[in-house]
Parts: C-alpha cells; structure tokens; sequence
C-alpha cells in the first residue's frame, strides 16, 4: 500500500464523520451502545438485532456508523454495571466484576468507572488506527483472491470461532452444522428449486437475518432473565453518592502497563475470527496476574484487574472490523449482524468495499475516533444516570424490549411468519442456553454458509470438477493448511482428555 495516501483517505473520512447527519448516527449509536451496556442480560448482539430495522431507510454510511457505535458502545457501559453492582452488562464485562466491583465496595467506584473510561479510549484509539494501518494492504491482497481462495478462507474462519468459543467441540461443531443447513433455506439460485420451505411461499427467500438473530439472541435473552430474575434489588453501592472520580497519580501509575499490555492482547485477538471480546478480557486479566509483583492483590481491588480487561475488550472490538471490511469475513455475531446490514443497504462486503465506497469505509474509521470521543465525554457524567436506571424492575422494561423486537422483525418484510420464527428460535436459543450450546458459530456459519457455496460451485466450475483446485493454489492451501492446524488444536485436547477419563475408570475397575 502507498501510506502516502493515508492521510488523504483520513481527510476523506473526517469530512464524511463530522457532517451534522453523521455525528447525529454516531451520537445515537454510542449512547444506545452505552445504555445496552448498563442494562443488564442484552448485550450488543441483541441490541444490534434489535436496531437493524431502523436502519433501513438511512443512507449505508449512516447506518453502519450507528450501529458500529453500538457495538463499542456497549463496552463502555457494561462496565459500569460490573463495577457498582458486580453485574456484568455483557460478557466481556465479567472480568471487570472482580476487582471493580471490590474498589467500589471499598468507596474508590469513581477512580474504577475513570480507569475503565481511560483504558478504554486508549485501546479504542490505538484500534482504530490499526483499522487504518492494516485495512488497506489486507485488502489489496484480499483483490487477489479466487473462489477457491475464499472458500477455504471461510472454511478457516468457522474452525477458527469453534476453536475460540466456549462450550464442548461436538456442541460447537454441531451449532456451525445447524447454521449452514439454516442458510441453505430457500431457492437454489442455479436450479430454482425450493429447498426446505415446507411449502412455506414466506420462505422462498430463506430466512430472516434480523428474525434469526433477534429470536437466537433477543427473546432468548428474555426468557433466561425472567427465568433467572433479574429485577436489580437495592444494593448498599447504589445507594451511596459516587464522588471523585478523578484517579490519583498512583492508579494511573499502576494502570498504565495494565492498559498497554490490555490494548496488545485486545488487539491480537481481534484480528482473529472468533476471537471477541470476551477471550481478550480474561486473557487481559491472566496476564496481569501473572506479571504482577503481588498477584494476591487480584481480586481485592487491585486497579489492573480493572485497566487492563476494559482495554482489551474495547481493542478487540475496534480491530474487528478489519477483517470484517477487508475480508468480507464477520468476527464474530455482532460482525455477522453488521455485515448483514451493508448487504441489506446492497454493498457486497469484501475488499471491493474500499475502492467502490471509499467514503464509507474511511468515514466509518473516523467515526470510531469521535464516537470514542464522545464516549469518554458521556459516560463519566452520566454514572448519575445509570445508577437510577438499574433501580428499574427488569419486569417493566422487558415487555417494551419484546414489542420493539416485534415490530422490528415484521417491518423487515411485512410477513407474520417472521414473528412466529423469531419466537421459535427464541425458544430453541433459550434450549441451547440450558443445553450451554453457543449460538454465534450458528449465526457465523448461517451467514458464511450461502457464500461458501457459492464460492464452492463457482471455483469447481472453473476447474471443470477438479477438487484439487483448493490445494494447487498457494493462497488456498495455506488457509487449509491453517484450518488443519485449528482442528489439531482442537481435537488433540479433547482426545487426551478421553483417555485420562478411559484410564481413571479402568483403574477404578
């Protein structure tokens, strides 16, 4: 790439982010982000879901720059509920809950929602300028790709979210199996054959993207909190005024390693397909205990324990989208969602992305900058806010989060079908919550599904049958040589695993 033109490209993208209608978008995307992240049981893969259909009439560079300050909005915010009432807003946030949650019983919760809000913009800042570093040579290479070469890149990128998601091998497995045979729903596009509508005319065109993910994630999320009662009781935290939130000079001293190492590891996990915020949290965390002089200072209150996970988890979040617009590959649910937004607003994600709509991909990356801006601004003024808004009954806001959910599924394409199966994957993602069956390698593989077919038929078209197509080509059989690797990883822990059990209860004998 010719970094000459970087600071052009930036000029582009600042003069696309700072008109009034863009700083509107991303104004919204990050204070909803921001108040996803404070309730708790949404998280942002819900609330994406949930806020797509209101993006369909804007214009593509307003709602990608909205729904991406969702998404890293969500960071900042669940945060804030981890450290003030030990309850995480979203998964990423359940490592903040050791020791934030500890400083704020102790009365230091305003120098633990600074440290948080710091560490977080750094890392979000050092992410976007990775975006803008790494995204154009990605995709320049990206150009030079085939059929083959995506197909056994996408391949690549479902092992690797069913190595780095939680869960059992075989649930993960089976959960990226039902997401390929749920994305082949519809009309084949060769044959014009119906293929499993059930006589189903509301299927012809295949699932809803929105509906698929607001029932595996929305309702679902619903469910497991009425189930779980998640009505926010009155806590001694809440009920104290938080005062001085600046952090001193010490806990910025402490933190500040915290935050370099926490913005590293975020940001390697974030290149990785499946890699998410979560896994740089703990990850984040891990470290800082093991590099720590007094590692039993963790878990008391120890202001690392705060710096370096919400670091993390904010860089992860901010150098997923380099692959994501570069690669056309989603990192994760959340991503998956994002992309499905820009083929609803008919951009074909990939590397055509950057040349076709250069305003959309540099104007994105500059709204990252300011959105994170304006994090810092709203979030530390507004604790006020949100300590009030926990003391709402979860009873009272469910039912208006499930009418929005309905009206958001059937405005998509006007058909009562929609909500019916929005329900019945709410119930079946309540089931695979129960069964702990992850559902973001289902929406990975239900989105990824119909391109690797498509790049599947086409690449043997061009071989005239000939499989070795994927092999004989160095870019291809790189990835696939990777994707082995992965599943080697994989299958050899769990295979010594078996034989430790085999061994122990034959001893037993």
């Amino acid at each position: 790439m010719d970094f000459s033109q970087l600071l052009p490209n930036l000029a582009l993208g600042f003069s696309t982010a700072v008109s009034p209608i863009n700083l509107f978008y991303c104004f919204v995307g990050v204070l909803v982000g921001t108040l996803i992240g404070v309730l708790p049981g949404i998280g942002p893969v819900a609330a994406v879901a949930m806020l797509l259909p209101l993006t369909f009439n804007l214009n593509a560079v307003g709602a990608i720059i909205m729904l991406a300050g969702i998404y890293y909005g969500t960071q900042y915010g669940g945060s804030t509920t981890a450290i003030l009432v030990n309850l995480p807003g979203e998964s990423s946030s359940v490592v903040t809950c050791m020791d934030g949650h500890q400083m704020a019983k102790q009365g230091r919760a305003g120098p633990a929602l600074a440290i948080a809000a710091i560490g977080s913009f750094f890392a979000g800042t050092v992410g976007t300028i990775l975006v803008a570093l790494l995204g154009p040579p990605l995709a320049e290479i990206a150009l030079k790709f085939g059929a083959p070469e995506y197909f056994s890149l996408m391949v690549m990128a479902l092992i690797a979210a069913a190595v780095l998601a939680h869960g059992g091998l075989l649930k993960t497995i089976a959960m990226i199996v039902l997401g390929l045979l749920i994305g082949i729903v519809g009309t084949d596009v060769n044959s014009g054959m119906s293929r499993f509508t059930f006589g189903a005319s509301g299927l012809a065109d295949g699932l809803s993207f929105a509906m698929l993910a607001m029932g595996l994630f929305g309702f679902a999320e619903i469910l497991s909190n009425l189930e779980q009662g998640a009505d926010t009781a009155s806590r001694d935290v809440l009920n104290k005024k938080i005062s001085g939130l600046m952090p001193t000079w010490q806990d910025l001293k402490d933190a500040t390693g915290a935050i370099l190492r926490g913005t590293a590891i975020g940001a390697f996990f974030g290149t990785l397909p499946g890699g998410g915020p979560t896994i740089s949290a703990f990850s984040a965390y891990a470290v800082e205990k093991k590099v720590a002089k007094d590692p039993s200072r963790f878990g008391k209150g120890a202001i690392e324990g705060v710096a370096a996970p919400e670091s993390a988890n904010n860089a992860a979040v901010q150098c997923a989208f380099i692959t994501t617009l570069t690669l056309g590959i989603p990192h994760g649910a959340t991503m998956a969602l994002l992309l499905g937004a820009l083929t609803i607003q008919g951009i074909a994600p990939g590397p055509q992305v950057m040349t076709q709509r250069p305003d959309l991909f540099w104007g994105l990356i500059a709204s990252m900058w300011i959105g994170n801006a304006m994090l810092v601004i709203l979030n530390l003024p507004l604790v006020g806010l949100w300590v009030k808004l926990l003391k709402v009954p979860y009873r009272f806001l469910f039912p208006a989060i499930m009418t929005f959910m309905a009206i958001g599924v059937y405005s998509v394409n006007n058909l009562d079908l929609d909500i019916y199966m929005a329900i019945f994957f709410g119930i079946l993602g309540y089931i695979f919550m129960k069964l702990k069956c992850e559902p973001a390698p289902l929406i990975l593989a239900f989105v990824l599904g119909p391109l690797m077919e498509e790049n599947l038929r086409r690449a043997l078209l061009i071989s005239r049958g000939d499989p070795t197509v994927f092999i004989t080509r160095p870019i291809s059989a790189a990835f696939l040589i990777a994707t082995a690797v992965l599943l080697t990883i994989m299958v050899v822990p769990a295979i010594r695993k078996k034989r430790e059990e085999a061994v122990a209860e034959s001893a037993s004998l």
